[in-house]
């Protein structure tokens, strides 16, 4: 990824009950359940362009997703087209972004999960105290964080 500057980082995790998080420059973040609608989902990543009516600077970090073992068809397919959904808005809304797997993001956060979304949660929970975490919003956040930490170049010392 270019070390340029960019005014927000968004983190986004495409599951089914995942979330989009965002960060400003400023170190202001926000975060919510990924929209159910598909308009919801478009509307919400178009208005993370745009500060005060201005379009600004965006990049996203997309959580690269695969099916899991054991997983049926029709929420595989769900999960495929939640993917490429998320991937063509940000296309349509000229955002650019890389996709990171779990695995990645997960181990350089300290909080690899191997599928358990409570190990993810208290990480987020730890990082970010402010903020009421849910499973739907844990994800998105680190992802963003992640993001923001590699794109910024920011890496605290943790406890």
């Amino acid at each position: 990824m270019d070390k340029l500057f960019y005014d927000r980082i968004l983190g986004i995790d495409p599951g089914a009950s995942g979330g989009i998080a965002c960060f400003d420059a400023d170190n202001g973040f926000s975060v919510i359940k990924t929209p159910t609608t598909e308009r919801d989902v478009w509307e919400h990543i178009v208005s993370l362009a745009f500060k005060d009516g201005e379009r600004i600077g965006v990049f996203a970090i997309l959580e690269q997703v695969h099916s899991m073992p054991k997983q049926g068809v029709a929420s595989t397919f769900k999960f495929g087209v939640n993917y490429g959904m998320l991937t063509a808005f940000l296309i349509a809304a000229d955002i650019p972004f890389e996709t990171v797997t779990p695995a990645k993001w997960q181990r350089a956060l300290g909080c690899l999960s191997h599928g358990d979304k409570n190990v993810t949660k208290q990480k987020a929970q730890q990082l970010f105290t402010i903020k009421k975490i849910t499973h739907a919003t844990a994800d998105a956040l680190l992802i963003a964080e992640y993001g923001r930490r590699l794109h910024y170049n920011y890496w605290p010392k943790e406890n």
